[in-house]
């Protein structure tokens, strides 16, 4: 066999007699696992089985930047029993082991991401080596899909690296670096790529003893000590999730605990598991949540233009950071403020990001060097886009792009981070407006992925996918959204939060409160995040819609920002806060939560974002559930918040939501917005 090749896979068979086997999935940019590539990949091992003279297998990508991302999503989507999932386990699980079990060494030369099915793939290898390269990395992120490792990863890592590391990886879904998985005992070696063939004839010509778990890492499999650290796992996991919300990581850890997975038992225990586990509505509903992901990534064209030079105007908390993740993401970007302690401090953050993010010292450097203090302003005139972040106020922000405008390159995009002010409002010059698009970060910028790219008919349709192109270029998510007071994240959050004070009025504990947000599955509690975000903050976002809206907002809150206490920064708010860590007030163990205080909270989001939909403020559903969960945090695993309405049935929530109105008041009725989406 000189030549075997399939649709997907090439064949050949070198001087050494190694056969390589490398992967250019048809019609896709990226390698991805299916039923058709596992099917013809058994074809080829066992062709292989039955060539004579074979000394060796290597397992490549034809594919730039990417080994093999997992598998392929798309097959997962009709499924509709148990079975039929255990089927496609069982059949990628087969074709693994008919790879682990070849007679002679093979090897996984991983360039590109490794990650899900792919990982699974190379942990059959006798051996695996990576190529320096950014990204090049390592990972099982099957928990964010609701599910576990199916072929055979829940079994295989724990052998290579010891229980305990295999499955902090697992229910973490982080991805490794090529040095990192080097060091944790995954890959055999690390090279760059002109040494790629090198190590891969060192491994098979040579075959040295296979890396194994350390002595330490081996003790952790043990039958005895496999359920005292799986409860300590357990406990650290419902620390940060609810096990009825999100059961995967669980199930993976009583996976290892119950099973010896020196044993080919395990084996089967795992398909079964993650058969269960693909059938659930969290699975379901996590999958829709990566499609969403990825219809944001679709929306930005990285190609569409070039940034060379970003200009931020405004060094404060969003500014600065605004300013530091560009230069983190590879832009010559110039920072520009008046005062030299907001500049030196939002530097100082800038520090902590590279460091947190970047593993060598002259990365850090060079990221630093990407971003200069700018005080007087000179980068606005190469810059190619300049984002204002200066004070919510109109006036100040009109005399700024007044400034830009006459310094400002012709072809220079202008950007405002305003969180409520339509663009309209920001300049009487058309030749700025035409210029001009909304690029709405949320705090933290670090760690919050979506960005509001704000359209209106005042800009080209170009100036709007540029500014899309430029989100994708800094690898955030953009969301296209129409100008209008609060746009969409903050329009459908600010009811929300004024609801929650309305509660506290009523006698509710704010305690209380939370805990039934967290409960329905919020990553935090509506008071929490009013003093996170300040109260102030809240107080001009409530003031600035209502201007605009209508609607009343509840004294207390006027009363606790008049008296200075703004909540977490001041550690005074709703909430004390001693060292940054809330102090929340014990509910006496009597008490007894009204029972629509959920709905009063979530129906106040439905209201508003059947209102959006209906004045076309995002483009449809799908982008509204992808707002609120990149956005705002809306829990994953109820799969958007449209997504929660459809499947609790619209006819039962205005049931809900016309009670609501009739105990308290008109800002529950429900709007037009639900005639207009409905076609009524």
């Amino acid at each position: 066999m000189d030549k075997l090749n399939t649709q997907n896979w090439n064949c050949n068979r070198d001087e050494n007699n190694f056969i390589w086997l490398t992967l250019d999935k048809a019609g896709s940019k990226i390698n991805s696992l299916n039923v058709e590539i596992l099917e013809e990949l058994l074809y080829l091992l066992q062709n292989i089985q039955t060539t004579a003279s074979v000394a060796g297998l290597v397992i490549q990508s034809a594919k730039h930047n990417n080994f093999i991302a997992g598998a392929d999503i798309e097959q997962f989507n009709h499924l509709e029993t148990p079975d039929a999932a255990l089927n496609i386990i069982q059949q990628g699980q087969s074709v693994f082991k008919v790879l682990a079990d070849l007679p002679y060494p093979t090897v996984a030369l991983i360039q590109g991401h490794c990650l899900g099915g792919g990982f699974e793939l190379a942990l059959a290898c006798r051996y695996r080596v990576a190529i320096e390269d950014p990204k090049t990395q390592f990972g099982l992120p099957e928990v964010k899909l609701g599910i576990h490792p199916g072929w055979g990863g829940t079994v295989r890592l724990p052998r290579l690296i010891g229980g305990l590391k295999a499955l902090e990886l697992i229910i973490s879904g982080r991805a490794l670096t090529a040095p990192s998985a080097y060091k944790m005992g995954i890959v055999d070696a690390v090279v760059p790529l002109r040494q790629a063939h090198r190590a891969v004839n060192h491994f098979l010509l040579n075959r040295p003893k296979v890396r194994v778990a350390t002595w330490v890492d081996r003790i952790t499999n043990l039958p005895v000590i496999r359920p005292i650290l799986g409860a300590w796992l357990e406990r650290k996991i419902a620390m940060k999730v609810n096990r009825a919300h999100y059961p995967a990581p669980f199930a993976a850890v009583l996976n290892w605990i119950e099973n010896d997975i020196r044993a080919e038992e395990a084996f089967a225990y795992e398909a079964n598991s993650i058969s269960q586990l693909m059938m659930t509505d969290t699975s379901r509903n996590l999958v829709r949540v990566f499609y969403l992901q990825e219809k944001l990534k679709n929306y930005g064209k990285i190609d569409a233009a070039t940034f060379n030079h970003v200009h931020v105007v405004g060094a404060g908390t969003m500014g600065g950071d605004i300013a530091a993740w560009c230069a983190l993401k590879g832009i010559r970007t110039t920072l520009q403020d008046q005062n030299v302690q907001i500049m030196a401090a939002a530097f100082a953050r800038a520090l902590d990001l590279f460091k947190k993010h970047l593993k060598e010292p002259h990365q850090v450097k060079a990221a630093m060097d990407r971003l200069m203090p700018d005080p007087n302003g000179y980068g606005i005139r190469n810059a190619d886009l300049i984002i204002e972040a200066i004070v919510e106020k109109i006036d100040a922000k009109k005399a700024l792009f007044a400034v830009l405008a006459r310094e400002a390159k012709k072809e220079a995009i202008f950007a405002t981070n305003t969180s409520t002010i339509p663009l309209e409002q920001l300049s009487a010059d058309p030749k700025v407006l035409a210029r001009l698009i909304g690029l709405h970060f949320f705090n933290p910028v670090a760690k919050m992925p979506l960005v509001e790219v704000i359209t209106s008919d005042i800009h080209d349709s170009e100036v709007t996918q540029k500014g899309m192109a430029f989100i994708r270029t800094i690898e955030k998510l953009p969301l296209p959204v129409k100008s209008a007071p609060g746009f969409l994240v903050n329009r459908i959050l600010m009811p929300y939060l004024l609801e929650s004070i309305w509660l506290i009025e009523s006698g509710i504990p704010p305690t209380a409160i939370d805990k039934a947000a967290e409960a329905f599955g919020m990553p935090m509690g509506p008071i929490e995040l009013i003093d996170t975000i300040g109260l102030d903050v809240c107080l001009y976002g409530a003031e600035s819609l209502r201007a605009s809206l209508g609607g009343t907002i509840p004294q207390t809150v006027k009363t606790l920002v008049e008296a200075g206490h703004l909540g977490k920064k001041t550690n005074q708010g709703f909430y004390t806060y001693k060292n940054g860590k809330v102090i929340k007030q014990t509910i006496d163990k009597h008490y007894r939560l009204p029972e629509d205080v959920t709905d009063r909270l979530i129906l106040s989001m439905v209201n508003s974002a059947m209102a959006c939909l209906g004045e076309k403020i995002i483009p449809d559903r799908d982008c509204l559930d992808a707002g609120m969960i990149f956005g705002t945090g809306f829990p994953p695993f109820r799969g958007g918040l449209m997504n929660f309405v459809a499947e609790s049935g619209e006819p039962l929530l205005l049931q809900k939501l016309n009670l609501l109105a009739q105990r308290y008041g008109e800002r529950f009725t429900a709007n037009s917005g639900w005639n207009v989406v409905n076609g009524s």
